[in-house]
Formats: C-alpha cells, sequence, structure tokens
C-alpha cells in the first residue's frame, strides 16, 4: 500500500499559467496527482475571478505530461451524464489516459440557488449520481444502448470514441452512511474522505467496499521550528478545522512522522491543501524534503 500524494488547487484568484505554473511544479516534485475545484463561483467567499474546472483541465492536461488530473470532486448536477462521459473521454485522449473521475452530488446548496441550477433534494441528487456512474460506464463501452432510470433516459447512446484507459478511475467524495458510502461501494475506485470526517475514518471505511482511500488535509508546512505558530495561525485562518479537520503542520520531519501515522490507519492517496496556496517553490520543497524521503523509507 504505497503512499500516493496529490495537491487540490481551487482555481480562484488565480490566472492560467499560475494554475499551470503549480501542476508543472507538483509533477516536477514527484507528486501523483493535480486536483481542481468544481465551482462557478468560491463557496463561501466573496466574489472573485474562479475558472471553469474541465476547461482549465484542458490546458493543464497540455501542460504536463505525467501527472493524473482531476477534480476533488466534481458536481454532478452541473452536466447531463451523456455529456459529462464525452468531457471524460477527451480529456482523457488530450492527456494520454491521465485522467480521474472525481464525482460528488453536490452538496453547497446555495450555489444552485444562486445560479438557477434545477436540483431535487439530497437524496434525489444521490440517486441522480447513481444513475450518472451507471451511464457514465457504459458510455465508455462504446457499444450502443438504451437506459431508463428516475431521473435519465436515453435511447441508443453510445460514446465514441472511448477513453484511452481501459477504466477511467472513479473517485467518489463525502462521508455520509446513507446516501454517500452506499454509492462509493457500488461505484468507486477511490472513497474521497473529507476533511472534517477524518475523525470517523475507522467507522466509515467497512462501507467503502473495495474502493481505496484517499483523505483530505490542510496542510502548514513551516520552514524551521520557529515558523510554527505563524503557519498554525494561517492555516486556522484560511482552512478551517469545521471544513478541513485537524490540520497536518510542522517541518519536513514533523510532517513526515504525521502522514506516516495516517497512512497505518489505511490512507493511501493524500490529497494536500497548502496554507500559502501551493506555489511552486512550496511544491518542489515539499517534493524534496516529505516525499522523497518517504519513498527512500520504502512507503
Amino acid at each position: 500500500m504505497t503512499i500516493q500524494f496529490g495537491v487540490f488547487v481551487p482555481q480562484f484568484r488565480l490566472g492560467v499559467d499560475e494554475v499551470k505554473a503549480r501542476a508543472s511544479a507538483a509533477e516536477q516534485a514527484g507528486f501523483d496527482s493535480f486536483w481542481l475545484m468544481d465551482h462557478l463561483y468560491s463557496p463561501g467567499g466573496r466574489p472573485t475571478d474562479s475558472l471553469e474546472s474541465w476547461t482549465l483541465l484542458t490546458a493543464l492536461a497540455g501542460a504536463t505530461s505525467t501527472i493524473r488530473l482531476g477534480h476533488m470532486v466534481g458536481c454532478a448536477p452541473f452536466r447531463h451524464p451523456a455529456l459529462l462521459s464525452k468531457m471524460a473521454a477527451t480529456v482523457d485522449h488530450i492527456s494520454g489516459g491521465r485522467l480521474d473521475l472525481g464525482l460528488g452530488w453536490g452538496s453547497v446548496e446555495a450555489e444552485f440557488e444562486t445560479f438557477g441550477v434545477e436540483v431535487g433534494s439530497r437524496r434525489q441528487r444521490a440517486e441522480a449520481l447513481d444513475e450518472t456512474l451507471e451511464i457514465f460506464r457504459l458510455m465508455c463501452t462504446g457499444e450502443q444502448f438504451d437506459y431508463d432510470g428516475r431521473h435519465f433516459r436515453l435511447r441508443g447512446a453510445y460514446g465514441l470514441p472511448t477513453p484511452v484507459q481501459d477504466r477511467i478511475p472513479v473517485h467518489i467524495g463525502g462521508a455520509g452512511k446513507t446516501l454517500t458510502m452506499p454509492l462509493v461501494a457500488r461505484h468507486a475506485d477511490w472513497w474521497n474522505c473529507v476533511g472534517h470526517a477524518r475523525n470517523r475514518l475507522e467507522e466509515l471505511a467497512p462501507l467503502k467496499g473495495d474502493a481505496r482511500i484517499s483523505v483530505q488535509y490542510a496542510v502548514g508546512f513551516a520552514d524551521e521550528a520557529e515558523d510554527i505558530p505563524g503557519v498554525t495561525a494561517s492555516v486556522s485562518r484560511r482552512l478551517p478545522e469545521s471544513g478541513w479537520g485537524a490540520p497536518l503542520i510542522g517541518t519536513a520531519e514533523d510532517l513526515i512522522e504525521q502522514i506516516a501515522v495516517e497512512h497505518k490507519r489505511g490512507v493511501e492517496l493524500f490529497v494536500l491543501r497548502f496554507h500559502d496556496f501551493s506555489p511552486p517553490e512550496t511544491l518542489e520543497r515539499f517534493g524534496r524534503d516529505v516525499i522523497a524521503p518517504l519513498q527512500e523509507r520504502g512507503l
């Protein structure tokens, strides 16, 4: 169970070139994956520039060559599953088979109201995500099919070209026992446990089926021990525990030990959001001082 590292860079207040520079730096630093948000604005924040995620993903596919790309996680209600499947297959071709499909049923209800996206209740959205994932897998076969669901109906549909990968990995994000975890068990290659539910990891993990575990972490990366108080204050202000759970904070040596503890809990993919907005120099330093030593340990 080798550790993998992803970096989550929500693309608000960042230009295209700034995001591309971060993706390139993450690739060179040894990160395994690079993740965007999938929102029409910055939830809970003031109006600011926020780039559309799938369009930006195509730019990142052209700016990188090995790192895997995706959303942490995509908002299924924004797109009809047939369109989503075509987009996923296209990005998989552009990237040479490096897409991971992150999906959730959409939990920021204010966003739907703000932008006039008509959705049902949470249960109805979860049901629609179930059907979306069924349609996605059918579209990926390239074969014609009919589909009769409560939310979607297709006749003679097919998806061509098929993706480059034999199977695009699906990541389902969330931690709800009733609505989300059954979808994880049925459809997911990866269960992405949101940060605020990390304290329930052992309780929820038995519900995930065969899915592997990824977890989101807020990270405060300090140069020296004397920088830790300032970094801690910055993390608390920008990435509060109410949304992100207890952060990983400290020097490289501290983070190595904290990551090793979390790995023993079953976490394979660490999706990190750095307190300083993940500039290239932070990603380079993390790769050199944290990823490389962990790899030397065989983790």
